[in-house]
């Protein structure tokens, strides 16, 4: 009886220390290499209700970059084009066709246990202003850390059979594995911090970004 009731307060309490862990770990920076310097370059930052996109100005130097992606269909030479769309996530949840409301019971299971993980690359014109929409102004170092870290994260530059989900993107296979406690906004987070840039030291929820994302806006502005 002691041990089913041991149980039962640990699997109630696993939920409250993950919702506790993702508000209070993002206001911490994580470990990460100096790449500090001057800030020349600026990233965005693409927030939906549960997944975050990094965006790159598409430069010379990123569309050379990616040049694969144009080849398999992502319009980055495209004279509109201006942003590149780059994004992590699980296989089964984040192929879903559609909108969120298509995402079904088995791809939420199988990205919570544990999924392949894959690579969403689109391409986007002018920005209009979005509350969902943040910048970040970087050096050139951290610039191309994240450039480095953003393409070792793809194992395959083949893209998936995939029909994408706006027209213009398309999937790549990436490395890792995507879990309830790496998720697709942890990976941003990794990602970030080994660029030289102070993310939270755990960012598992579009709130837990944000929250880093102001603590670095206060530091900076």
């Amino acid at each position: 009886m002691r041990r089913a009731l041991r149980l039962s307060a640990l699997t109630l309490a696993l939920p409250v220390l993950y919702a506790l862990a993702s508000v209070i770990l993002p206001l911490f920076p994580g470990p990460g290499p100096d790449f500090s310097g001057p800030v020349t370059r600026q990233i965005g930052l693409l927030q939906g209700p549960i997944h975050t996109d990094i965006l790159f100005p598409l430069t010379p130097e990123t569309r050379a970059r990616f040049a694969f992606a144009e080849a398999a269909g992502v319009p980055l030479n495209h004279p509109d084009a201006q942003w590149l769309v780059f994004g992590w996530g699980s296989a089964a949840f984040y192929t879903t066709a559609g909108t969120y409301a298509d995402i079904t019971a088995s791809a939420v299971l199988t990205a919570a246990t544990g999924d392949d993980a894959v690579i969403r690359l689109d391409a986007l014109g002018p920005l209009p202003e979005m509350d969902n929409l943040r910048f970040l102004d970087i050096s050139d170092a951290q610039f191309q850390a994240l450039l480095t870290q953003t393409t070792a994260a793809l194992s395959s530059q083949t893209k998936l059979d995939h029909p994408g989900l706006t027209g213009s993107d398309a999937f790549f296979p990436a490395r890792g594995r995507f879990h309830l406690f790496r998720t697709c906004n942890v990976w941003l987070g990794e990602t970030l911090r080994a660029s030289g840039i102070p993310f939270g030291l755990w960012t598992p929820a579009n709130w837990s970004v944000t929250l880093s994302l102001n603590r670095l806006h206060r530091q900076t502005g």
